[in-house]
């Protein structure tokens, strides 16, 4: 009898853990350790979206899906190209590095959803609208100006608006098909919206998320202050045209941009984000409490390294994901996880031409690295992460680049040359802003295996570069690199499959495949410590 109420009890017990919800045992911050900055984030029913901010890149304005705010898949984008001009095309010498689309807002009314951004490339502002914002394709207005970190926001009786700026903010009134804006209706909104930060005023507030929440309106913005941090201001008005009374809402660890998000069963969060070296900028998830009217950000005024919600599976393979380069049919071509640097020749790439490869062809001659276009790039992740490649350099011709990069403005490269008749295996470090071959080693065979490490984690971010003739026994060439987050470029390093030519066009390679592990050598992290 005893033996039984005991495993009762075991039982009843093992249910009501099971029951419990996870209290600070589940999701960790940061939410994803990857690139992703700017976040806008809206729930529609049990799930939730987001778009971020890709720039340069393309297909850009990416969408994220999520059904508990930590497991995140890209599921679309907003466009494939943003425009066509010399400076999106890597054309005339240009290029649209640290610019391109910026920060975006996203919104869902009357059953469609939105998602706007701007560029100052093309100078312009962007709205695109879908019924189905996982499938569909989207409908797009855009317009002049290009109205800077601006904010979408429809009110109860349907009409829209832009509020936008950098320490004096804005707002006007769009057109009821969103084409552009209402002729008379701009208005200043908020003078000086840095005030709450004080006077030593480095980046003046700027970032713009709307929210209205039991019936109070409340403007998310970030300011910087001199010999300060990221920090968060909240504006609050009975009316949307104000006046709007305003505070520092939150100030730690630089963790700042961003807007608010519920759960269907009644939680908040403060969704922002940090500056976190050579990764890139990283989402944070923030609890939230509301006193008197107010959103009160924090533990006790500080980021919780713990969140009670579920756990992360990892960013593989919803963020960035291995590829096989092996397609069956009505896949597409190219998972959402990749984006080429600028926009792409479609002509000068494939993945049918030679099954279970991706071809790249060197279509132009090009002077560096930086300007050659079709480089196939997915992020880095933290707080470390290893990309790597077999690659078949059999049709190279004389004065020809291919391999593996770890793209910034200050790149490594390891890849392989052609040049008077044999090919070489080099690495490049652009650490000093000039790129170096910092070793190269001769090269009999016609594959060969490259990898590429980053180590993120204590913002350590160096790089190691590696080759194999056998795909087994893996050694280090070159130097090891000095990561950098440079705002030239304004974005965190990225993997990426490369070939251009220097002398004459019209060569290619062909990548086996392209793997990515979210662990390291220990090799490579005792050379980093060192």
């Amino acid at each position: 009898m005893i033996k039984k109420l005991l495993q009762f009890s075991l039982l009843a017990l093992v249910y009501l853990f099971m029951a419990l919800p996870s209290q600070g045992q589940g999701a960790q911050n940061p939410i994803i350790h990857a690139d992703v900055p700017d976040i806008a984030l809206i729930r529609v029913g049990d799930t939730y979206y987001m778009s971020s901010t890709t720039m340069h890149m393309s297909p850009g304005l990416p969408i994220m899906k999520s059904k508990d705010l930590v497991n995140w898949e890209l599921v679309n984008y907003a466009y494939d190209t943003l425009g066509d001009v010399d400076a999106l095309n890597l054309t005339n010498g240009e290029s649209a590095y640290g610019k391109g689309s910026w920060a975006s807002s996203l919104r869902f009314h009357n059953d469609t959803y939105y998602v706007t951004t701007f560029a100052q490339t093309t100078g312009k502002t962007y709205i695109y609208s879908t019924k189905d914002i996982e499938k569909s394709p989207w409908k797009v207005h855009s317009f002049e100006p290009s109205l800077h970190d601006h904010t979408l926001f429809f009110e109860d009786d349907g009409r829209a608006y832009m509020i936008w700026g950098g320490g004096q903010l804005k707002m006007v009134e769009l057109k009821e098909d969103l084409s552009g804006t209402k002729p008379g209706t701009e208005r200043v909104l908020i003078e000086n919206a840095t005030a709450p930060a004080g006077p030593n005023v480095g980046l003046p507030a700027e970032g713009s998320q709307l929210f209205k929440v039991n019936g109070k309106y409340y403007l998310f913005n970030i300011a910087w202050p001199k010999g300060g941090m990221r920090t968060v201001i909240v504006h609050r008005a009975d009316r949307l045209t104000g006046p709007y009374e305003s505070r520092v809402a939150f100030e730690d660890k630089g963790v700042a941009q961003g807007g608010l998000i519920d759960t269907p069963n009644g939680d908040w969060y403060a969704y922002l984000f940090r500056d976190y070296g050579a990764v890139g900028r990283i989402p944070y998830l923030v609890p939230v409490k509301w006193e008197a009217g107010w959103p009160v950000i924090g533990m006790d005024g500080k980021v919780p390294d713990e969140l009670s919600l579920p756990a992360s599976k990892g960013l593989m393979p919803g963020v960035v994901a291995s590829d096989e380069f092996t397609r069956e049919k009505g896949e597409p071509a190219l998972p959402l996880v990749w984006q080429w640097n600028h926009n792409p020749v479609d002509e000068l790439w494939s993945v049918t031409e030679r099954k279970g490869h991706l071809r790249l062809k060197a279509g132009r001659v090009d002077k560096d690295f930086l300007q050659a276009r079709n480089t196939l790039t997915q992020r880095t992740i933290g707080p470390e992460s290893a990309g790597s490649t077999a690659i078949d350099v059999s049709n190279m011709k004389a004065g020809d680049f291919a391999g593996l990069a770890l793209l910034q403005q200050q790149y490594g490269l390891v890849g392989v040359t052609y040049e008077k008749g044999a090919t070489s295996i080099v690495m490049v470090s652009a650490e000093t802003g000039s790129p170096v071959v910092a070793e190269s080693v001769p090269l009999k065979q016609k594959k060969v295996y490259l990898k590429a490490e980053g180590d993120f984690n204590d913002r350590r971010d160096v790089a190691t570069f590696y080759y194999s003739l056998d795909g087994k026994t893996w050694k280090k060439i070159g130097s090891q690199l000095k990561m950098a987050y440079t705002l030239p470029h304004f974005m965190g390093y990225r993997f990426g499959l490369f070939n251009y030519a220097t002398k004459t066009p019209g060569g290619y390679v062909d990548f086996d495949y392209f793997h990515i592990d979210d662990r390291i050598a220990n090799t490579s992290k005792a050379q980093a410590a060192e």
